[in-house]
């Protein structure tokens, strides 16, 4: 498991139609797609406001035995702000990995970014995430990553990158703006984090024709 924030370089990857069916890592936001989103405004500061959705350890654990890397990416401008710190969100992940852990799971590395707005280049859906994993972890290729989120910057990021780009709907009347827009823009769509991945299996696994 790898810990760490903030890389900047070149992404040159170009789009893959053919992802889902060639996937080797999954990229996933964090809050909203792995734990409940707080409600507009407010942050995950410590392990008891980090609250797993139903079906995430489970859904994780499918993504292990299949083969495919996990990789979490998180703005956390809460750092930036004061809210909390670098060693909170660590604890958090690591209360997490230990989650997973009782369900034979884990995820491969947490990164995130602790900047404001404007501050660096690792802030999605800017690339130094995707950037910082390629340098850890050399054989990702973005032509077989996907990347699972709910906000239009996590969208983003996987269509800069030419992943193919999955937005998890999640709870309404917890929804990002812009989350009309980033539906829009994914490749596709789906209510939650385990039917995401029921699909993308089913893709990665069909006979071609």
């Amino acid at each position: 498991m790898r810990y760490g924030y903030c890389y900047h370089s070149g992404v040159t990857d170009s789009p893959d139609s053919s992802s889902a069916r060639k996937l080797q890592t999954i990229f996933l936001d964090r809050d909203g797609v792995l734990n409940r989103k707080m409600p507009e405004g407010r942050y995950v500061t410590s392990q008891g406001d980090f609250h797993v959705l139903p079906g995430v350890l489970e859904t994780i654990a499918r993504l292990n035995r299949a083969g495919i890397r996990v990789i979490v990416v998180s703005n956390q401008r809460g750092i930036a702000l004061g809210l909390y710190s670098g060693a909170n969100v660590d604890s958090i992940h690591a209360g997490f990995q230990n989650m997973l852990k009782a369900h034979g799971a884990h995820v491969d590395a947490f990164y995130y970014c602790p900047h404001d707005k404007g501050q660096c280049d690792c802030r999605k859906p800017l690339t130094g995430m995707f950037d910082q994993a390629r340098r850890d972890f050399p054989e990702i290729s973005a032509a077989t990553s996907a990347m699972i989120g709910d906000s239009l910057s996590d969208i983003e990021f996987g269509r800069r990158l030419g992943m193919l780009a999955v937005f998890i709907e999640g709870d309404p009347e917890r929804q990002k703006p812009g989350a009309l827009s980033a539906a829009g823009l994914a490749d596709l769509r789906f209510p939650s984090l385990a039917e995401a991945v029921d699909s993308l299996l089913r893709l990665r696994t069909a006979p071609q024709l």
